[in-house]
């Protein structure tokens, strides 16, 4: 196992932050974090699966370490992400990956698996989210995300995200503790606040048909596997129900004990992900193929 590396690298003219685990030459995998987070949200099932992987972990434009965007109008959207992820895997070389997306880096997955990346994500981990997602939880996302706090101190922004993620399920201290370090930023007056650009809400305002993403869904050619927060309020059962019927007909894999998003940080959690990926390919019919 190989410590992480961090990288930046320019894509359509902007600087993405990503971090390697594991090798090169071994098997790629992505793994997109949610609208509001950073890649730093993976470091427990990146280190264990980069054992035999290559893991690629980016921050989104807006977030984390990444460039925020000159034109937020117009980038802040599934179809300039998916360019930007086509674009991150020509620099690296990847002509074919896996993909676990959390949330909003599932979504950029299913438009990318439909669009630029058709047939090169060959076997996708939908992390609490479908193509989707329940109107009363758009609207409390949105009701936040253009509203980032501030606090005084780093404590009182740990606390903020212990209350607003507790559907995250257990995290140790240092695991809160590290998602509050690894999602903070400085504010020009010394206060605290989340390391993403307010203007990411915009996603919402100015491209609401992103929340249909039924079409993409239907023309995704890769194997799925749908991981769902028992009291995710995003992702609803029927709509997790309605995915094993239709497009890539994935297998559905209830989490327990979490609701928006299961955090992958226990062994239960990440050996779901790891059986799911180390199994052997199945055919369109959904059976096991034999060799």
């Amino acid at each position: 196992m190989s410590d992480p590396r961090s990288h930046y690298t320019t894509v359509l003219d902007r600087e993405l932050h990503f971090i390697e685990w594991g090798e090169r030459g071994r098997p790629a995998l992505v793994m997109w974090h949610g609208l509001a987070r950073t890649g730093r949200d993976f470091d427990d099932i990146a280190r264990a699966l980069s054992t035999d992987r290559h893991v690629i972990v980016p921050d989104t434009i807006g977030r984390g370490l990444s460039q925020w965007s000159p034109a937020p109008e117009r980038e802040y959207c599934l179809d300039f992400y998916a360019r930007l992820a086509t674009g991150l895997l020509d620099v690296l070389g990847l002509s074919t990956v896996d993909w676990l997306g959390t949330s909003m880096g599932g979504l950029i997955a299913i438009h990318a698996g439909a669009n630029p990346l058709k047939g090169r994500i060959s076997r996708l981990v939908l992390n609490d989210i479908g193509p989707q997602t329940a109107p009363a939880a758009l609207e409390r996302i949105r009701s936040y995300v253009g509203k980032p706090p501030r606090f005084d101190r780093v404590s009182e922004l740990e606390t903020y995200f212990r209350q607003n993620y507790k559907p995250f399920g257990f995290l140790t201290d240092a695991q809160w503790r590290r998602l509050t370090e690894t999602s903070a930023r400085r504010l020009q007056d010394g206060g605290i606040t989340t390391h993403y650009d307010p203007k990411i809400v915009l996603q919402f305002e100015l491209h609401p048909n992103e929340n249909n993403l039924w079409p993409q869904w239907d023309a995704l050619d890769c194997e799925v596997l749908s991981l769902r927060g028992a009291q995710s309020d995003v992702l609803l059962a029927e709509t997790a129900e309605a995915m094993t019927r239709r497009g890539p007909r994935c297998r559905l894999a209830t989490v327990e004990g979490c609701g928006h998003t299961p955090a992958l940080n226990v062994p239960e959690q990440i050996e779901l992900v790891v059986d799911f990926l180390s199994a052997p390919p199945q055919a369109p019919n959904g059976r096991r193929d034999r060799p």
